[in-house]
């Protein structure tokens, strides 16, 4: 692969807000699952200030996939809990590993920075590969149990009631 074509991932820089709302805003056009929030919902947690980790990856210079990752609150009042999403890649990059790298580079950003685990709302077969699964001890009100996944990241496992963020009530103006 010439080095123009690698994929680089890297931390949000403030020029990369418009391109990620976008991108974002592309990769979920149409999508089943979407109610097409995902880009308001980057935003919101960016001006929120609890966007803790930001990553876009970039190819031939340009944003093709991010990566959002924000604290999660859980009633057993565990600390350091993050949920990972949205994650967004442009339709005409999917399913060339855009998002399993940027899924691998923030957990590993998240590890490093001493959190403790982290939860996604997600599709078991794709998410079980970087670790995530089904904690009955887990729960997100309103969604079906098998497809909330989380992830520890040493030997507590929080439990109870998980709450994200205000920002992800984002609604369409």
């Amino acid at each position: 692969m010439p080095v123009e074509d690698r994929l680089i991932i890297r931390s949000e820089k403030a020029a990369d807000a418009r391109a990620i709302f976008s991108l974002t805003a592309a990769a979920f056009l149409g999508h089943p699952h979407s109610q097409q929030t995902e880009h308001l919902i980057v935003d919101a947690l960016r001006e929120a200030g609890v966007l803790s980790l930001s990553l876009v990856a970039e190819q031939k210079g340009a944003l093709v996939g991010h990566v959002a990752l924000s604290p999660v609150g859980i009633a057993d009042g565990s600390p350091e809990w993050y949920g990972l999403g949205p994650v967004s890649v442009l339709p005409a990059c999917q399913g060339r590993g855009v998002g399993t790298a940027l899924i691998a580079e923030g957990l590993a950003r998240l590890q490093a920075a001493g959190a403790l685990g982290c939860v996604v709302l997600g599709e078991p077969a794709y998410y079980g590969r970087f670790g995530f699964t089904h904690q009955p001890g887990l729960v997100l009100d309103g969604v079906p149990p098998d497809y909330f996944l989380a992830q520890p990241f040493g030997a507590h496992l929080a439990q109870g009631v998980v709450h994200y963020h205000a920002a992800f009530a984002a609604r369409r103006p």
